[in-house]
């Protein structure tokens, strides 16, 4: 790897950490006020709206997005098919998906799904906005900008939820930022990029990238129902509290995973493709520092998360939410593999072979809908211990096709994250049962992430981890 590249990587993981650690820190803010003025009900209302919103955002999207990046010098022509069809399309999905409003509402057995699937929907038309405006900045690296829309985006969204659901406004609280937030996004691209359409000129690059980018887009829709399977189905099986109690997990368990999984992917498909042409190995060992350097962040963070669980809950966001608690610390447990998933499939997508992409993405939801069917009858927190088991087992599988493209053996893999993996194991679960006896839950809570994370660079320092050891260095030059 160039040092110009090296330096562009680095500065793009700084921002885009930046970027999501603030994301997941504003949400976590965000997060507590809202939760503790709203009930599980009305978060289990909103959750159930998810599928739809992810499957509408991914048909606006198309895939475009990653082969506008792959492209070696993509033109105005090219910017402008994308965007007038991505326009188009979400015209047309929101158009379908107004009309089937009733019937969405009927599957959940809830009225009110309504009127409030009609405006929640309205995100995914803003989102096609921005689609070409947010693939320049990825081509260019620009994590610094992306971070500052994000954040400001988020801070922008939260307050308006919060005062919504401060006049008691309830579930439309929760819509109303999700609205905002896009609207916010979309502006701030459009006044970073100051780009703009010029025409309606012509899609015949539709059709030069449709090869590569439906695939993109049909593992994009298997992954958003993939990760919004077991809301559709509590839905229909279980009470809108349940559902609104598993929410609540999985976005705590998100705040841990997409810290390192958004981190990884704004950066590894461009410097990925980048080093295509480069036939010295540098483009496996680039991938192995980006192993390494997720294994170093999910692992405690994840972990970390699992055994603070108890007590941040019920300290952020009372004991009402106790029945998240199971929930999330299973859902964490299965969620140290969701980066390295986002990892190998960067790497699929940087190599052009988006068949790849889309056929491990189709079998492992296939396998996930086999296994909730058949365990349905079962307690909730079973459904989703299996559900993130899958997720942990699946890695092998991604490695298995993805990990060819490179050369990248088995053995390396495991010699990149194990370590990191055992550290943390040990770190967390000496934390653990060393402060098992402390009564007080913030006296708790503090003394297991203090302690917790002094152990971790301890062990990081006493071992000589030059992926430690380059991170500081790259901090202290900040």
């Amino acid at each position: 790897m160039s040092e110009s590249l090296k330096q562009k990587t680095a500065r793009g993981l700084f921002w885009a950490a930046v970027n999501s650690g603030g994301t997941q820190v504003l949400n976590l803010l965000i997060g507590i006020f809202l939760a503790r003025l709203l009930s599980p009900a009305d978060y289990g209302v909103v959750g159930m709206l998810a599928i739809f919103t992810a499957i509408a955002g991914c048909l606006q999207d198309s895939g475009f997005t990653q082969a506008l990046i792959n492209l070696r010098q993509p033109t105005q022509r090219d910017y402008n098919a994308v965007f007038w069809f991505n326009v188009t399309v979400s015209l047309l999905a929101y158009a379908m998906l107004f009309c089937c409003a009733p019937l969405i509402a009927a599957y959940f057995h809830q009225p009110v799904l309504v009127e409030l699937s009609r405006f929640l929907f309205i995100t995914f038309l803003l989102s096609a906005l921005g689609i070409v405006p947010n693939a320049i900045l990825v081509r260019q690296l620009r994590q610094r900008e992306k971070a500052v829309i994000s954040l400001t985006a988020l801070v922008v969204s939260g307050l308006t939820g919060i005062v919504l659901a401060l006049q008691g406004y309830s579930y439309w609280a929760l819509a109303w930022q999700q609205v905002v937030y896009n609207a916010v996004t979309l502006l701030g691209r459009l006044l970073c990029t100051r780009w703009h359409p010029t025409g309606l000129g012509s899609f015949d690059p539709i059709r030069r990238m449709f090869g590569f980018s439906s695939k993109i887009l049909l593992t994009a829709i298997v992954n958003a129902l993939s990760a919004n399977l077991l809301t559709v189905i509590f839905g229909r099986l279980y009470r809108v509290h349940d559902v609104g109690n598993y929410t609540q997990a999985a976005k705590w368990e998100l705040m841990g995973s997409a810290l390192v999984a958004n981190t990884v992917a704004q950066v590894a498909q461009p410097v990925m493709a980048e080093l295509n042409d480069d036939a010295s190995g540098r483009q496996c060992n680039a991938f192995r520092k980006m192993l390494r350097f997720t294994a170093f962040l999910t692992f405690p963070a994840l972990l970390g998360l699992a055994i603070v669980a108890d007590e941040l809950i019920v300290l952020a966001i009372s004991a009402k939410w106790a029945a998240a608690i199971p929930l999330l610390q299973v859902l964490c447990l299965g969620g140290t593999a969701l980066p390295f998933h986002t990892l190998y499939q960067q790497l699929a997508v940087s190599k052009g072979r988006s068949d790849i992409y889309m056929w491990c993405g189709l079998g492992l939801i296939v396998l996930q809908l086999m296994l909730v069917l058949l365990l349905s009858s079962y307690p909730i927190v079973v459904l989703v211990a299996v559900y993130a088991l899958l997720n942990v087992l699946w890695l092998g599988v991604l490695h298995a096709a993805a990990g060819r493209l490179i050369a990248l053996r088995w053995t390396d893999m495991l010699r990149d994250i194990l370590p990191f993996a055992a550290i943390a194991v040990a770190v967390t679960g000496a934390t653990y049962l060393a402060t098992q006896w402390i009564s007080l839950l913030w006296v708790k809570l503090l003394v297991r992430i203090v302690m917790a994370a002094l152990l971790y660079v301890s062990a990081m320092r006493l071992l000589h981890v030059q992926i430690f050891r380059e991170s500081m260095a790259f901090l202290r030059r900040r």
